[in-house]
């Protein structure tokens, strides 16, 4: 006779976690909040809409606008960065594609998660629907940040290594809360909305293997599904109740019960995780921006042709290493996910932008060859630092024997080498000017970065 199967134990300090987050999420009142979360929020939603606008022509988010278009002829929510609408869930499923798109959404490091595409996509498809004010507009959306950064902090690196894609499986929890606070749902449902939202939750790293598209549209997935779990709750479906914390739940299904478990709610409405979401200066996986640092680092300090360059060593964590070595570039996402790729790229033209990663670049024989020579390792130090500190080391050999190195700790747009007020808005301007033209771009970028409790909030919404 087999033996039972053993009951997982729980720690004390991540008892009723679901519950708990609920009801912070339920209660969450925006005037209360410290100007450092309010700021953030401004920051953060600045950010997400560079990414929507920017990424709403690439091809992912057209198809999927495309199929939705075919059938739904409702009105209730934009598609941003175009003339479209759509109902809340799906415009939401259009504008978490497009955000997504391009790579260069926000982040949080030690959960290894992008929140911005499935939160401010169901946040803001929500706000247009329901006519929502700043006040519960910057209320969800840092109760949507806080429930996707916790979760995923919480169980990362445990469920990258298990296959699964920490932005969907946490951002589906994250997209609901921020629908239920819109809702304004009290705490017994959200709390069946976020269980609700445990069963949504999904999302496989396996677009690694060979630059599958999928990716792009997991956002947008938890986005439309956080959406759908809100509303199912208002309407008195129930989930369960320890949905993340339980036998059966989010931890021990996708995580095979291993946890950080404080992170889940320690210090749950006086530690608000916006505050520590990081912005991407380069459209790449972030896993290897230290090392894009280090290598343009190196060659401001040290100027040299790629000519020269016989060997280089990429050094990230382990985290990092796996899945990121590959020297393929057959699609953008391919390219995207690759260090020696977008190494080679930076080393190439002193930056990698959008444009970097045009076809005719990625095929030019002297690209190639540096792509050839680019060796991805598992670094000892950024390893033990890890997933406290994403850092990253460059070790360039030249063909005359010089050897140039350049450690990094934190990559550009987190921890203590954070993107200014400035760095964001130049890159809303420059990425969304061509989009929406100069003057919608100057006008969004005031509204935001002026965004407060009490503010009016409709400009938000103009796309045509």
């Amino acid at each position: 006779m087999s033996s039972p199967a053993k009951v997982p134990v729980v720690p004390e300090v991540a008892c009723d976690a679901s519950r708990k987050l609920a009801r912070y999420v339920a209660e969450l009142d925006a005037r209360k909040l410290p100007d450092a979360a309010v700021h953030a929020f401004r920051r953060a939603l600045l950010d997400y809409l560079t990414c929507a606008v920017a990424g709403s022509g690439t091809d992912a988010a057209r198809m999927v606008l495309d199929y939705l278009q075919s059938w739904d002829q409702s009105k209730e929510a934009s598609v941003i960065g175009t003339p479209h609408r759509l109902s809340a869930q799906n415009a939401a499923f259009v504008n978490g594609a497009a955000t997504h798109g391009l790579d260069f959404d926000d982040g949080m490091t030690r959960g290894s998660v992008h929140p911005g595409g499935s939160v401010f996509s169901a946040l803001l498809a929500m706000a247009e629907k329901l006519g929502s004010s700043a006040d519960d507009l910057i209320a969800a959306g840092v109760a949507g940040y806080d429930v996707t950064l916790r979760i995923a902090a919480t169980v990362h690196p445990h469920t990258s290594r298990r296959g699964f894609h920490n932005t969907p499986t946490a951002g589906v929890f994250g997209a609901a809360a921020a629908a239920s606070r819109l809702m304004r749902l009290n705490a017994e449902q959200t709390l069946n909305a976020l269980g609700l939202a445990g069963s949504f939750s999904g999302g496989l790293r396996a677009y690694l293997q060979d630059g599958a598209e999928v990716k792009r549209i997991h956002p947008g997935k938890a986005a439309r599904d956080g959406i759908v779990s809100a509303e199912l709750a208002k309407r008195g479906l129930t989930g369960p109740g320890e949905v993340i914390e339980g036998r059966y739940g989010f931890i021990q299904a996708a995580a095979g019960g291993n946890a950080e478990w404080e992170l889940l709610t320690g210090a749950l409405g006086e530690r608000f995780e916006i505050c520590n979401a990081y912005f991407k200066p380069y459209p790449a996986c972030r896993h290897f921006h230290a090392s894009l640092d280090a290598v343009r680092t190196i060659g401001r300090r040290t100027p040299f042709r790629i000519d020269d360059v016989a060997s280089v060593r990429i050094g990230m964590y382990e985290a990092g290493a796996a899945g990121h070595d590959q020297k393929t570039a057959e699609n953008l996402l391919d390219a995207q996910m690759s260090a020696p790729v977008t190494t080679a790229l930076a080393m190439a033209f002193g930056n990698v932008t959008v444009p970097s990663f045009d076809r005719a670049n990625l095929d030019r024989p002297d690209i190639r060859r540096l792509i050839d020579v680019t060796e991805v390792y598992v670094d000892e130090e950024c390893e033990r630092i890890y997933p406290g500190r994403r850092s990253g080391v460059a070790r360039i050999e030249l063909r005359d024997g010089r050897v140039l190195e350049e450690r990094v700790l934190d990559p550009k747009g987190e921890g203590e080498n954070p993107m200014t007020d400035d760095d964001l808005s130049t890159k809303f301007s420059s990425n969304c000017a061509a989009v929406i033209g100069e003057e919608r771009t100057r006008s969004l970028l005031q509204l935001v970065m002026g965004l407060k409790p009490g503010s009016a909030v409709d400009g938000l919404y103009r796309w045509s």
